[in-house]
């Protein structure tokens, strides 16, 4: 509809030379009729018929324009906010005809953008809007952009100081600054093009316009045909509309003089009123459209766009109209300012409606500082713990950003606020680093003591003494703290390669065979066929020394090859079978058998295999008193039962069996401690 109503208007004022020359033939036919036509001697006070009286030279005011506005014809109250605010606007927009542009272009949520997406947008604006008509979206756009950087400058630094790094050599620099720099300094280049070229397009436009004041003042009691004074007069306000824009604080008193010796000739017209009327009809039946416009705007909801359309009904009725009949100008105003107002009193409820939703933003803020204030006052323990609470609040930085604008007159206060709560925190951050620093100092000569302990010992063949003491060394390198980072891998990587060296020694005389071990294997294989044929004593009380003698005699003839030990295991199930023919307690036959297999698993140089097996054992301990507990528990559930239920013997019977295996591990156990 906005559309639609305004191209209607514009067709009125692409019309208007149609319609002048309508309205010079309509008086030169009036003319003719009334035979009122002035000759070149003939004075306009003569022959003026009107009752009002036509000011002489001497009355008439300077046309020269002054800090107080000549009085228009209009009854503008002196102190209608509104109408002030709209003509200002419009002020504004004819010092430069490109800032009208400036309601067109949508404002965005800049403080939710990032830094890319700033960049990007001011790069868009720069290159497809005009210059003059985007000062409020770049200063904006750089402003939440300073912010979000120095924000991000302040985090690189600390991060840099925590480092290790000193703060007098700190420097940081990302491609997004780069091309933000590139495109604000197109902007400012475009900005200082624009207006030097426009000041001198103003000075001479102020010129010109000056000059058809004087030019319209001189229409009055000029002696010549009234049908050439009209048509000199329609051809000046052409060319008045047709100049271009002129200085800002000029633009008020410039157009009130016009208007006014505009007036002053239709006042000079009085001689011929139907010429004048036909133009008062004219400019009549325009305000009139202008002002059902403006009444259609006044039921818009979207009031924003209604105040723009607003201030351009405005600018049309105040430039490119003239005058109507006196009996109609009170009213016609008045209609207009009606509609003016109720567009208005929208527009103070919209604003309303913002302020609410800031104000929810500002609550909102609030929190999120009173969080950050609360996470600053908690003591920082440990680097594990102080790295959530970064994250917490690199959280709570980031829904502040996101968390929308707030009313003016409070964003600077909230923002100070939110800075002073973050730098209190990165306060706290520092000071607890600063004093990690130390201990990582520390901690950094307690491994470059051990890296000297291993790298002084790697090639040493004394395996015996060296290996427990490589592994001790390894066992401190796990109880040192943390170093400073920039040190950690590198030092690592020192003790790991010390270590790895030696060991991987060790290993590989371990894994090699030697004639010993090879000769072991054959007696080994030898001896384990003899047993095949072996008969034991019937007696089991000799049978058992049989058998113990056959796990001596095995152990004596000393160790095999690595690829060569599942020799044992044969030996082990020859064993175990030797003792089942024995019928032997349950005990005493575990007991024989798990030395077997603990002698089977001794090693002096490594006791990885004995540690393993301890560790299974007392895992198996606690598991079998575990179920001890739990039936011992499932008894109290059997009150006022007696002893012979099934169900209460059974739960006897188990923690029986669960008994005698725990007494077996407890054996197991202890044989183990033997072995260190």
């Amino acid at each position: 509809m906005s559309k639609v109503i305004l191209t209607n208007l514009n067709i009125f004022k692409m019309s208007d030379i149609n319609k002048s020359q309508e309205v010079e033939e309509t008086a030169e036919n009036s003319s003719k009729e009334n035979s009122i036509e002035l000759n070149e001697n003939q004075s306009v006070e003569t022959t003026s018929t009107d009752e009002a009286e036509t000011p002489d030279e001497s009355t008439e005011p300077d046309n020269t324009i002054t800090d107080t506005p000549v009085e228009s014809s209009e009854p503008v109250e002196e102190h209608d906010e509104v109408i002030n605010e709209i003509e200002e606007s419009n002020a504004e927009d004819a010092e430069d005809e490109g800032n009208k542009d400036r309601h067109k272009i949508e404002v965005k949520e800049y403080d939710t953008m990032s830094l890319e997406a700033l960049a990007i947008e001011l790069e868009k604006l720069v290159s497809k809007e005009k210059v003059q008509a985007i000062k409020k979206h770049v200063d904006n756009i750089n402003s939440e952009f300073k912010t979000k950087f120095q924000s991000l400058i302040d985090e690189k630094k600390e991060d840099f100081i925590n480092d290790g790094g000193n703060e007098i050599d700190f420097y940081y620099s990302s491609p997004v600054q780069k091309r933000f720099k590139n495109a604000y300094r197109e902007y400012r280049k475009k900005v200082n093009e624009h207006y030097k070229s426009l000041e001198q397009n103003l000075k001479q436009n102020l010129t010109d316009k000056l000059e058809i004041i004087e030019e319209l003042k001189g229409l009055i009691n000029v002696e010549e045909n009234i049908n050439t004074t009209y048509k000199h007069f329609k051809e000046l306000q052409e060319r008045w509309r047709n100049t271009g824009p002129i200085p800002r604080d000029k633009y008020n008193n410039a157009w009130n003089s016009y208007h006014h010796h505009v007036e002053r000739f239709y006042d000079f017209l009085n001689i011929n009123r139907e010429l004048r009327d036909l133009d008062f009809k004219h400019n009549l039946e325009k305000k009139l459209l202008i002002i059902e416009r403006a009444e259609e705007l006044a039921k818009d909801d979207d009031a924003m766009r209604a105040f723009r359309e607003l201030q351009e009904l405005h600018k049309m009725w105040k430039e490119e109209l003239g005058p109507v009949a006196r009996e109609h100008r009170e009213n016609i105003w008045e209609r207009f300012k009606v509609a003016t107002k109720t567009i208005n009193d929208k527009r103070q409820v919209y604003y309303k409606e913002i302020d609410k939703i800031y104000e929810k933003n500002l609550e909102k803020k609030q929190e999120i500082i009173s969080q950050i204030e609360e996470i600053s006052t908690q003591e920082n323990k440990s680097h594990g713990g102080l790295q959530k609470k970064i994250k917490e609040v690199e959280a709570l930085r980031e829904a502040f950003f996101n968390a929308g604008k707030v009313p003016i007159k409070v964003n600077e206060a909230t923002w100070a606020k939110f800075k002073d709560a973050v730098r209190s925190f990165n306060r706290k951050k520092n000071s607890f680093y600063k004093d990690l620093k130390k201990d990582q100092y520390k901690n950094l000569q307690l491994k470059l003591d051990l890296i000297k302990v291993a790298e002084d010992n790697k090639d040493s063949d004394d395996f015996e003494t060296i290996t427990p003491l490589m592994k001790k060394i390894q066992s401190d390198w796990k109880k040192i703290g943390h170093v400073p980072r920039k040190d950690s891998d590198k030092i690592w990587k020192r003790f790991k390669s010390a270590c790895n060296a030696y060991f991987d020694r060790v290993h590989a005389k371990r894994n090699t065979a030697s004639e010993e071990q090879v000769e072991a294997y054959n007696k080994k294989n030898e001896f384990l066929k003899s047993l095949k044929d072996l008969e034991l004593p019937k007696d089991k009380d000799k049978g058992v020394e049989t058998i113990k003698e056959q796990i001596k005699q095995w152990q004596a003839l000393g160790r095999v090859p690595n690829d060569k030990r599942y020799i044992d295991g044969k030996f082990q199930k020859t064993i175990d079978s030797l003792l089942n023919g024995l019928k032997l307690e349950k005990t005493e036959a575990e007991m024989i058998k798990y030395e077997n297999k603990l002698d089977s698993l001794h090693n002096p140089e490594d006791n990885r295999n004995l540690d393993n097996e301890r560790n299974f054992i007392r895992k198996k301990i606690d598991e079998v008193k575990g179920q001890i507990n739990q039936l011992e528990n499932n008894l109290q559930f059997f009150t006022n039962v007696d002893e012979d239920n099934p169900l209460v013997k059974e739960v006897h019977t188990n923690i029986k069996k669960h008994r005698e295996s725990l007494e077996l591990w407890n054996a197991k156990l202890q044989k183990i401690k033997t072995f260190y």
